[in-house]
């Protein structure tokens, strides 16, 4: 068995209370979109059947649904292929982060309460007290706990939905942007620039503060790719 097959298999989590084609569905959106199933790997429906341990019509379907998103491509008497995550890609994902993220933002800071910043303030904490220790892969998951906890107190339910289409390209992004450790430590200063804004109901300063915020962020995750093109992976 392939080394990543093994993860595809644990995305694929067929004990979910969810429908079987939206199982499948999702883990190998998943999978592709994180770069799990390598770029350039043809996708066997056979194959992916036997090592999934479902018929192949579910795999088939959601085929179909991730080249409809431009994820793979079809290829005549080969079969579905792996797309690469191009910066085109990249550049689209965060101009409607921007978008979104400003609007999620701003909304919750016209709905937040006393509470939620006490919450806001404690995660900022844990995340602090994660980065000294050294413990990375806590902060990268911090990271996306912050931003969910600002969609949440948006109370935006078609937000929600669209950002939660969006989820793995995030996680993916995220964790490139933050490998650096000095892109990581000024990302962290900035989350704390957005709960003192949140605060202070500094509207202006919070949509300056949330664009740059993904700016930079953007920067690292297209330099990352550009390198991959220049290493031909």
């Amino acid at each position: 068995m392939d080394d990543y097959m093994r993860k595809v298999i644990n995305l694929v989590n067929l004990s979910q209370d969810l429908p079987l084609n939206q199982i499948v569905y999702n883990g190998l959106r998943t999978a592709i979109i994180k770069g799990i199933i390598p770029v350039g790997e043809r996708i066997n429906e056979k194959k992916y059947s036997i090592e999934l341990n479902v018929s192949r019509t579910p795999i088939r379907e959601a085929l179909y649904r991730i080249q409809a998103e431009g994820l793979i491509d079809h290829i005549p008497n080969s079969g579905f292929i792996v797309k690469k995550v191009t910066v085109e890609d990249a550049e689209e994902i965060y101009k409607i982060r921007i978008a979104l993220d400003t609007l999620a933002t701003i909304n919750a800071m016209e709905r937040m309460k006393d509470e939620d910043f006490k919450m806001m303030k404690a995660l900022l904490d844990k995340t602090e007290e994660c980065e000294e220790r050294g413990d990375f892969s806590a902060v990268f998951k911090l990271f996306g706990d912050f931003n969910n906890m600002i969609y949440e107190f948006a109370n935006m339910p078609m937000l929600k939905v669209i950002i939660h289409n969006m989820r793995d390209y995030l996680a993916r992004f995220r964790d490139i942007s933050l490998i650096d450790d000095n892109r990581r430590k000024k990302a962290f200063d900035e989350h704390k620039l957005i709960y003192y804004c949140l605060r202070d109901k500094d509207e202006r300063e919070l949509t300056e503060l949330i664009k740059k915020h993904l700016i930079y962020s953007r920067k690292f995750v297209i330099d990352e790719i550009k390198k991959q093109d220049d290493l031909g992976i």
